[in-house]
């Protein structure tokens, strides 16, 4: 496993997509921009995305989008294939699908959508980005076999997560996302963190070459970009 050179955006960057997502008031909330601000700038999740979609004008699913900043990154990057995303917060959707129309995403779409009654049909391209751990391992498997054929030809697979593993950063994820559960940022706490050999083999058995790339940013994280395609 190489290391990957992918770094967060750029502060200039950072700022500009986050910009959509301040308040239409002066006195209006401005959690989701600070928020969106601080994890661009410090992440490389979305560079590491967009680098991996390059090339491929198939559909974009996202799933677990949360407040739909891949639409934005997207856009910013000149990437106009259509794009839906979906998640079980209701309040998240409501404020992703505010931001977009207010900032005129266009063929961009977000759904209320419990991935635990299974995906919605789709062929194209699939994000899961940070969303896998939150499912049991068999439900993992299941998801992956689910997207897996949704792809069409010209089509990625891109998954960003945390990999199990005993590291200071394994540990370090774990406890962070046990954290966002109590604030309630997130719904849900972590069940399973996948098996990076389990996913490469599952990928390989269905045809698809695949990458395995750290993610690290300047994060404390496990984090891992994989990305899979058809061979040939």
């Amino acid at each position: 496993m190489s290391h990957s050179p992918t770094r967060p955006f750029d502060s200039a960057t950072a700022t500009h997509i986050a910009r959509a997502f301040l308040p239409s008031f002066p006195l209006g909330n401005r959690w989701d921009y600070y928020y969106t601000r601080a994890k661009l700038g410090s992440d490389p999740l979305y560079p590491g995305v967009l680098q991996a979609l390059r090339g491929s004008d198939a559909p974009v699913l996202d799933l677990g989008c949360g407040l739909g900043l891949l639409a934005h990154a997207l856009r910013m990057d000149g990437q106009h294939m259509d794009y839906r995303g979906v998640d079980n917060d209701a309040d998240k959707i409501a404020r992703a699908q505010k931001v977009a129309d207010r900032n005129g995403l266009t063929n961009t779409r977000f759904d209320v959508v419990d991935l635990a009654n299974g995906p919605p049909a789709h062929h194209g391209s699939v994000a899961i980005l940070d969303v896998l751990q939150y499912l049991s391992m068999e439900d993992q498997r299941q998801l992956i076999a689910n997207t897996i054929a949704m792809l069409v030809p010209g089509a990625r697979l891109v998954i960003r997560t945390a990999l199990g593993d005993d590291t200071t950063r394994g540990r370090t994820s774990r406890v962070t996302d046990r954290l966002a559960n109590w604030v309630g940022w997130m719904q849900f706490r972590p069940k399973c963190y996948p098996d990076a050999d389990a996913m490469r083999a599952q990928l390989a058995a269905a045809g698809l070459h695949s990458t395995f790339e750290p993610l690290y940013g300047n994060t404390p994280f496990n984090n891992w970009l994989i990305v899979a395609s058809k061979s040939g």
